[in-house]
């Protein structure tokens, strides 16, 4: 077997310590919140010094963004946005519970930083109006196939599904005995009667 070259070495070993900077600090940010952890809790437990980590992430801000990077991707990898949005919304809880600390995470920046001035309110405001949006044109697209109901305003709809889900994001880790799975499939059920209420069974049923 030919050995890996000296610069792959360093390159994988860089890479490593740069994904256990950023799995500590999702689990600072999920305890303390990003005003009360610091570049050098972060670097001390991660086994790196701070100038260390600063050769990865080079301030505190840049790695506040690449740790939201990081849950936006394992978002994106576990979503099918043009799908049918039932099925989506029904799969949210499964995410709830793969992932609990970035579901804890992000709860915990989102609460942080709703003033404007905070640093990572414009991003995650930006990330909001994506979800209102993903979850609008997923109701949408079943009004345009005649599924869903043609008088229902699909933006007005979308943030109150996206309202909640944050809500129960935020109830959840406060009480982890919630059955997750069964409250989210009672809220898709309850939805989806809304969204198809008068609508000709047949074209409901239709792929």
């Amino acid at each position: 077997m030919t050995e890996p070259r000296p610069y792959e070495a360093l390159l994988a070993k860089g890479e490593e310590r740069r994904q256990r900077i950023l799995e500590v600090a999702q689990r600072l940010l999920a305890r303390n919140g990003w005003r009360a952890t610091t570049v050098a809790q972060i670097a001390a437990e991660a086994g790196v010094t701070p100038a260390g980590l600063l050769h990865h992430f080079e301030s505190k801000a840049q790695l506040l963004h690449a740790v939201l990077a990081l849950r936006d991707a394992d978002d994106d990898e576990h979503a099918d946005r043009q799908g049918d949005i039932i099925e989506q919304l029904e799969n949210v809880a499964a995410r709830f519970e793969r992932s609990p600390e970035r579901v804890r995470m992000f709860t915990v920046l989102q609460a942080e930083n709703l003033e404007p001035e905070a640093p990572l309110h414009d991003r995650l405001l930006f990330r909001y109006h994506a979800s209102v949006e993903t979850v609008a044109e997923g109701i949408r697209r079943g009004q345009r196939d005649g599924r869903f109901r043609s008088d229902l305003d699909a933006a007005e709809k979308a943030v109150e599904v996206i309202a909640f889900i944050n809500g129960m994001e935020t109830s959840w880790l406060l009480d982890p005995s919630i059955p997750l799975v069964t409250v989210f499939r009672e809220y898709v059920r309850s939805l989806e009667r809304d969204l198809t209420r008068d609508v000709a069974p047949s074209v409901i049923a239709s792929p």
